[in-house]
């Protein structure tokens, strides 16, 4: 299947419709920089084709394009998280999607307002949108329409592409088709070496083998079947109130304040840069200076020791030329795995809101994809728990050759969700509990 160049729809064809339309470009150039990006664009066309669809011949707004008709049939209805009701996201507590919903709703909103401030003074948007015809609900299914059919497209980056955005997923040796560019800009979608199809075969394609559960649910409203692991997840991490640097590290970092627990082969492992600014304070060697630059702004710098550090994520290649890096590590993964505990322990107390949805017979596909979405993050941060609880007694071994606070940890290292269940730790023959 091969789909032509002029129905892409990209950042780059958005622009290239604005010159034939006049609404669309004043829309474009009010927004500035927002419209400068794919998903802004995007946006925008699509709103604007819904505008012109919608507006009587009279009154017409916008140009008719090839694209109009794509954008009428798109699903009225998109069963995204964005969508759910109070019942549905109370029963989400405790999983990584809770957050990341809280913040897209955050963020719906904002961008929302900033097109309302944006074109206020637009005679024709005033008209069409701002006296009352366009609302957070209707910004909410443009952004589940690009967000559930986006694709990130070979040379030409992430864009809506009529026929093969309707491909359904399918993961590993069961994605039937590969999606790509051809040189002149055509986009194509072709059979997968060595795959075959028969008449009635659906075709297929993959929306991202690597992504995780919370990320498929949150994009694409499902989890597939076969999906046996949570992937992975992000959590939050905050500076403690009583750190007394607090407030200069949140301003000098540039990182996502939290940590990646991620699916490695057969074990879990982390990614963060920004645990390391909360492993170590003054005592340790971290400074703040605020300086004046040559035209007399005032900039704060971040220093180990008397060294200046130009971006706060190498941090963590600099404490480990350090003789304390065991300590720091130490402090990194003890925090880390505290971290996970509490939010073992928020998946535990948020279970009742499951029962009681199930006895208000909420929409039993969205139960089962939440229902999922917990077994498998739970599972994952139980693994995560005990891959920190082995390197902290990994480090402890190494930074103090003695047991005894080994055995003392192993005293209390009891299953994070409360159960009887004795670690590894406490269960070993020579380190475990008397």
């Amino acid at each position: 299947m091969e789909v032509p160049q002029q129905l892409v729809l990209s950042m780059e064809s958005v622009w290239v419709h604005a010159k034939a339309d006049r609404h669309l470009l004043q829309v474009l150039e009010a927004t500035g920089d927002y419209s400068r990006t794919a998903r802004g664009a995007i946006l925008i066309f699509l709103l604007m084709q819904i505008t012109h669809s919608a507006s009587p011949v009279s009154d017409k707004v916008g140009v008719l394009n090839p694209l109009t008709q794509y954008v009428q049939f798109l699903p009225p209805q998109i069963p995204l998280p964005t969508f759910w009701n109070d019942v549905e996201r109370a029963c989400i507590a405790g999983t990584s999607l809770e957050v990341a919903l809280q913040s897209k709703l955050r963020s719906l909103d904002k961008e929302f307002t900033q097109l309302r401030e944006a074109t206020l003074s637009v005679d024709w948007c005033q008209h069409h949108w701002w006296s009352g015809k366009l609302s957070f609900e209707d910004w909410k299914r443009i952004d589940a329409m690009y967000r559930s059919r986006a694709l990130d497209l070979p040379g030409t980056g992430h864009a809506m592409v009529p026929c093969i955005d309707m491909a359904n997923h399918a993961s590993g040796d069961d994605t039937i088709a590969l999606y790509d560019t051809l040189p002149d800009g055509t986009a194509v979608l072709a059979l997968r070496e060595g795959k075959q199809l028969m008449l009635g075969d659906e075709v297929t394609i993959t929306y991202g083998d690597e992504k995780g559960a919370c990320e498929m649910l949150f994009s694409y409203g499902f989890l597939e079947d076969v999906m046996s692991s949570a992937r992975e997840l992000f959590l939050e991490l905050d500076v403690p109130d009583d750190d007394p640097l607090k407030l200069a590290k949140k301003a000098v970092s540039k990182s996502a304040p939290g940590f990646r627990l991620f699916q490695n082969g057969d074990s879990v492992d982390w990614e963060s840069d920004f645990i390391w600014l909360l492993c170590v304070n003054e005592e340790d060697g971290l400074r703040f200076r605020l300086l004046q630059t040559l035209d007399g702004v005032k900039e704060l710098r971040v220093f180990w020791k008397e060294t200046e550090i130009t971006d706060a994520a190498a941090i963590k290649d600099i404490l480990q030329q350090e003789p304390r890096w065991d300590v720091f590590r130490l402090r990194a993964n003890t925090i880390l795995q505290h971290r996970v505990s509490e939010q073992l322990l928020s998946l535990d107390s948020s279970s009742e809101y499951i029962r009681k949805a199930s006895e208000l017979q909420i929409d039993s596909p969205v139960l089962e994809n939440i229902t999922r979405l917990r077994d498998l993050e739970s599972s994952l941060m139980v693994r995560a728990y005990e891959m920190f609880e082995g390197k902290v007694f990994n480090i402890h071994y190494v930074e103090t050759r003695t047991f005894a606070n080994v055995h003392k940890l192993a005293k209390r290292a009891t299953c994070v969700q409360g159960c009887a269940r004795v670690s590894w730790l406490a269960d070993h023959p020579r380190y475990g509990c008397d």
